[in-house]
Formats: structure tokens, C-alpha cells, sequence
């Protein structure tokens, strides 16, 4: 399992060409067609960002797209999944199927992103990490230790597919995967049917399939245990903007230190939204000053930071994903703009 104090960023690669506070999405977006999100991602996140479009077609919802090539399991007609316990085979070859329904989203943004001749451009992709995946098997019907090793062959191979389509047609463009963990957020309940390391190996065995050709990352949008998250060597932590994370000062200082990189979810994407950036980022602030307080490097804490969305875009008109990658924007430019990091101290 990888040190989470030793993430091994690459200086040359995804985060050596990405400035301090760029922005990018986590993933999913409202657009009803391929062509317009992708052009929505190129234009609207610093980092140029694959999108899924679960309003399009279920078969874009985050699990379900996961499950294509899964032998034993299918797709019912509203995103829902059946799992034949017979059928699963976790040593059966996985055929991750790019012409199929589920990566429409991704076949729309390779042709804009090829049309509009962005090689060279940093570029990040999401899938549902192994732990989520597994437990969504588990509750369709799937015995436990079967469900997480069908999980992680799946995501496995999906990971391998998509990164070496990617390179292919945007070969100049750096990469950034990251596995989405909702299911994560329940680490640490008494009945979670995984032990924290047994968690950890399993996203640290799913990155390390393209860790040689991509940075590699792992998101929850939820409050996590997120020292447990950090065990399995992410180069990237996705996070929400929350007070929790406090808690952790010192998992999050030794990370930074060691090269890792956060990628904050300083929007709320679930409740009203604001006019304007300005309570999101003093929400921000306060917390980067209570890690300061806490002996975490002010100056890591700025140049070693994403931002994005706490969550995807989906859930909300294009217009309102618009408002808020426009106020993402606002703080990417105050994170940039900071005359010096000392102001963290007192509250910029």
C-alpha cells in the first residue's frame, strides 16, 4: 500500500503544468447533449474536465455507467442495476465498451476537445472508485467478498480503457483520474462491510493501474475519514470545504508536504445558491486559517489547491451551473491574488 506521505507527484506531469487554484468539475453536468457539455467543461473549468450526463441517459449515473462489461450484471431501464449471483465472475476479461450509451458523454468530449485542438491541455476524468461500485453490487444482491473483487476488476479495467483512449487522442494532454467514493462517507459505522485498510488497498491497487500515465486521485463529497482515504496514496484529495477537516491538520500538513495537492469543494452544489463568491470563500478562508492555526503550511495550503464544486452539476439548470462556475472563478482569483500567505493567519 502507498505511504500517504509519499504521493509522488510528477513536477513535469498533470500538477507541475496546473497553477494554484485552478478550478475543474467533479464530474457530472446538467446538458441534455454531449457536444454542448463538453464545450460547457472547455470553456467554464480551468482543468478541461470529462463529463457524465446522467439527465441525457441513466445509463450515465455513476454506477451504472461502472457496470458496462461486468459479466452477471445489467442495467434495468431507470439506472437501476440486477446482479445475477450465478454470472459474476471476477476473473472473467471486462470489455470497457466506448461506443456504449454510458460513455456517450465521454465520446462527445473527445471529438470537441480533438475539433477544438486543446492537446496539451490538462485534462480530468472520474469513475466510481472499487468501494462504492462493491457495495452497490452488495445491495442489488451480491455476496460481499464476491461484489468487491467483481468491483474492483471492473473499475480496474475501466480505468486502463478510458486513460489509454484518452491518451490516444489528446496524447500531449496531462491527466488527472479520480475515483468517486460517496459510499465512503460510512468508512468508520459498525456495520461498513470493509476494514479501513482493506478499503485503502483497494483504491491504492485501482490508481496504481494508470499511476504510470496519469495523476491519480480520490473524491468523496461527503465528510470522511479522511486519514483512511489518505492510506491509499492519492495524489489528489477531493474534498468538501468543511470545518471536519480540521480535525485532521496534521494528516493534511504531511500530506502537502510530501507533494499532495487538494482539490477544495468551495461551492455548495446542493442547497441554494448564492449571488455571489463571497460567503463561499470566506467559508474557505476560515478554514485554511483554522489549519494554520494548527500548524499547517500556509503557503502549501495556496499553492497546492483545486477548486471545485462540492459535487456535480446535474441537479441544476445549465444556467445555474453556469452561476456557479462563475463564482468558482471569483476564488480561483482571490487564491491567486493573495498579496502574501501570512494573511491566512489573520483572515484574508
Amino acid at each position: 500500500m502507498t505511504s500517504p506521505e509519499s504521493p509522488k507527484a510528477p513536477e513535469d506531469g498533470f500538477l507541475g503544468g496546473v497553477r494554484p487554484g485552478s478550478t475543474l468539475g467533479v464530474g457530472s453536468l446538467p446538458h441534455r447533449d454531449g457536444e454542448s457539455a463538453a464545450r460547457f467543461s472547455l470553456e467554464h473549468f480551468d482543468i478541461a474536465v470529462v463529463p457524465r450526463l446522467p439527465r441525457r441517459s441513466p445509463a450515465e449515473q455513476l454506477v451504472a455507467q461502472a457496470i458496462v462489461g461486468a459479466r452477471g450484471v445489467t442495467l434495468g431501464q431507470y439506472g437501476t442495476i440486477a446482479v445475477d449471483v450465478d454470472a459474476l465472475d471476477p476473473d472473467a476479461p471486462v470489455v470497457t465498451d466506448l461506443r456504449s450509451d454510458n460513455f456517450a458523454g465521454f465520446r462527445s468530449f473527445l471529438d470537441v476537445a480533438s475539433a477544438e485542438g486543446i492537446d496539451g491541455r490538462p485534462v480530468k476524468w472520474q469513475l466510481v472508485g472499487p468501494v462504492t461500485l462493491g457495495l452497490s453490487l452488495t445491495r442489488a444482491g451480491a455476496p460481499i467478498d464476491l461484489a468487491f473483487r467483481v468491483a474492483s476488476q471492473t473499475v480496474r479495467a475501466h480505468a486502463d480503457a478510458l486513460c489509454a483512449e484518452l491518451a490516444a487522442t489528446l496524447p500531449d494532454s496531462p491527466q488527472l483520474m479520480v475515483l468517486d467514493e460517496p459510499l465512503l462517507a460510512d468508512l468508520m459505522d459498525h456495520d461498513f462491510p470493509l476494514p479501513p485498510d482493506t478499503a485503502a488497498d483497494l483504491l491504492s491497487s485501482t490508481m496504481a493501474v494508470v499511476q504510470d500515465r496519469a495523476t491519480v486521485g480520490v473524491h468523496c463529497c461527503f465528510d470522511a475519514d479522511w486519514p483512511s482515504l489518505l492510506e491509499a496514496g492519492p495524489q489528489v484529495l477531493s474534498l468538501p470545504a468543511r470545518e471536519a477537516v480540521v480535525d485532521v491538520a496534521g494528516y493534511v500538513d504531511r500530506f502537502l508536504d510530501g507533494g499532495g495537492w487538494i482539490s477544495w469543494g468551495a461551492i455548495s452544489s446542493d442547497g441554494p445558491i448564492g449571488v455571489t463568491a463571497n460567503r463561499s470563500w470566506h467559508a474557505l478562508s476560515s478554514i485554511w486559517c483554522d489549519l494554520v492555526r494548527r500548524g499547517s503550511d500556509p503557503a502549501l495550503l495556496r499553492q497546492q489547491s483545486l477548486l471545485s464544486p462540492r459535487s456535480g452539476l446535474a441537479g441544476h439548470a445549465p444556467s445555474v451551473a453556469e452561476d456557479i462556475c462563475r463564482s468558482l472563478g471569483e476564488i480561483s482569483e482571490r487564491v491567486r491574488d493573495q498579496a502574501s500567505a501570512t494573511r491566512l493567519v489573520f483572515g484574508a
